[in-house]
């Protein structure tokens, strides 16, 4: 059976993550894109918010991680966001991209993408 998809596109938070002293100082932005897997069968035929996997709550919880939480590297906060997404929230799979704008002179940005299921946090 095929997923349904829940994108999440340029969430831009604010939150410490780096590898040098500096970094460590003070927040910078930090840029996430989602797509979670799941299945919107039941939610698309009932029309109840009971029978979907809510994205705000999805949403509201990695904010107030990003904001909460210190990072070294990108990988380790897109690796805490899918648990997020799969672990706790429900979401079948995920697809998590991290970015930092500005950590590369003359990039836009700089991140990475996984992809991550439960099965990967057992």
């Amino acid at each position: 059976m095929a997923l349904d998809k829940i994108i999440v596109r340029d969430l831009l938070l604010r939150g410490i993550i780096g590898l040098n002293d500096w970094e460590r100082e003070k927040k910078q932005d930090i840029l996430i894109n989602l797509t979670l897997f799941t299945d919107t069968r039941r939610g698309g035929m009932t029309d109840q918010a009971g029978d979907i996997l809510n994205y705000r709550t999805i949403t509201k919880a990695i904010i107030a991680h990003v904001e909460d939480s210190a990072y070294y590297t990108v990988e380790a906060l897109a690796t805490a966001i899918a648990r997020l997404c799969v672990v706790d929230h429900g979401a079948e799979r995920a697809i998590v991209r991290v970015e930092k704008p500005g950590a590369l002179r003359f990039a836009r940005s700089v991140g990475v993408e996984i992809e991550r299921e439960r099965a990967d946090f057992d």
